[in-house]
């Protein structure tokens, strides 16, 4: 069964730090980019990182500097380190594989709040 499934949310402060997981089963990890991104409440998805099959990230301008992505080919998890973060930073987060059709993971929901 080809899925992901993203662990690690919850309800943090403001400055706090969590770390996002996304485990994949099913397909062939490494072949793949795997890429996160999040829908705020009454917004649309916002695109935040990507890693590709070399573990080259890639960030959004708003995430830059505080969040990082990498990837554990033998684990075939990818996780996002979330530091510094902002109540803007409140979302559903999703990771996708650019799978054909791509994978989804069912989204993890990430509060910053006092």
């Amino acid at each position: 069964q080809v899925q992901l499934v993203e662990s690690g949310g919850g309800l943090v402060q403001p400055g706090g730090s969590l770390r996002l997981s996304c485990a994949a089963s099913g397909f062939t990890f490494s072949n793949y980019w795997v890429s996160w991104v999040r829908q705020a409440p009454g917004k649309g998805l916002e695109w935040v990182s990507s890693i590709d099959t070399t573990s080259t990230p890639d960030y959004a301008n708003s995430v830059k500097g505080r969040f990082t992505i990498s990837r554990d080919f033998t684990k075939k998890t990818v996780h996002l380190q979330m530091n510094s973060l902002k109540p803007e930073d409140t979302a559903t987060y999703y990771c996708y594989a650019d799978t054909s059709p791509s994978t989804w993971g069912q989204g993890i929901q990430v509060t910053v709040s006092s």
